[in-house]
């Protein structure tokens, strides 16, 4: 008997293949994504990084509904992008996804109070009902004794932690985050990060993070790269790394023992990822380190092994 609910679980939360991006203006064309696959299971808590340029966050504002797909396919929680009416979207937007920006000033509006600002898109909501609501998700951050603050009177990091609050009010499947930590200290950075992971945790929301802070990057699951519009690689933490992550609980009182893991630990083990064709990048750093020189490389099959090399080694 089918079970439409069972499917649901069973299929990938994010799913696009061979995604392209076109920007036009009057003069030029820019091909911001150029086949890009990734497929993004429910309940993960991962990263995105990549170069300027490389097409993260204009992937992330197509995740978001921001930004409309040229080509491929796109798929989030079983919806088609590609054929979402501006109604459609709009609830898409509501309920389907959550977004915190770097740039606070996108997330909060300054003349509201901390938790005037969450209850804002629950603007259909019964009104004791959001003010609950609110203060549970503001606790839930460990920002609760700051709900009559206005954005004036609080720190970088604090405004971040609200603006996470203010992107769960609506219970979305998918959280979304644009440099979360790139404008506040190393020490709020890790506190930040530490409520992202409470929150993948504790609701099994899907966490998508575009960051360059590598620090960060050594605390998510997965770990995607995107060079030149296309997924390159992935590093996937290593199962000891994870159970320790989990031992430990950690905030500011711990970092000394998290730092003594992350040094002690190579946290990720790292893949390459093949498009449908079969064809694979590979980082330029590594094909300097064995000396390629064009764009010719040479392969052989050895021992279970595809082994790859400049060719110009001497016989």
């Amino acid at each position: 008997m089918y079970n439409e609910e069972a499917e649901k679980e069973s299929r990938p939360i994010i799913q696009c293949e061979n995604l392209v991006k076109i920007y036009k203006t009057k003069d030029i064309e820019v091909l911001a994504l150029q086949g890009m696959d990734i497929v993004i299971e429910p309940g993960e808590l991962m990263a995105i990084v990549g170069n300027s340029g490389s097409g993260k966050s204009t992937f992330l504002n197509m995740l978001g509904g921001l930004d409309r797909p040229t080509a491929g396919k796109l798929f989030v929680d079983g919806k088609n992008l590609f054929k979402m009416s501006e109604k459609e979207l709009v609830e898409y937007k509501r309920k389907t996804v959550g977004f915190v920006w770097q740039n606070n000033a996108r997330n909060l509006l300054p003349y509201l109070t901390a938790v005037q600002n969450v209850q804002m898109p629950m603007v259909f909501d019964d009104n004791a009902e959001k003010e609950k609501r609110a203060l549970e998700l503001l606790e839930l951050v460990g920002m609760e004794h700051k709900k009559d603050s206005r954005l004036s009177q609080l720190s970088g990091g604090e405004q971040q932690r609200i603006a996470l609050a203010i992107a769960l009010a609506n219970k979305p499947k998918i959280l979304l985050a644009d440099e979360p930590t790139g404008s506040v200290d190393t020490k709020t950075g890790n506190y930040i990060l530490d409520v992202f992971r409470k929150v993948n945790r504790e609701m099994g929301i899907t966490v998508v993070i575009v960051t360059h802070d590598v620090k960060l990057t050594s605390k998510v699951n997965r770990v995607v790269s995107i060079r030149d519009g296309k997924t390159s690689s992935e590093r996937i933490m290593r199962k000891s790394y994870a159970k320790e992550l989990e031992n430990i609980q950690m905030f500011s009182e711990q970092e000394e023992a998290v730092k003594h893991y992350e040094e002690a630990l190579d946290v990720h083990e790292e893949y390459a990822v093949l498009d449908r064709a079969g064809r694979v990048q590979i980082p330029r750093e590594l094909l300097d380190k064995i000396g390629v020189k064009d764009n010719r490389v040479k392969l052989e099959y050895k021992d279970g092994k595809i082994i790859l090399s400049s060719g110009n080694e001497k016989e």
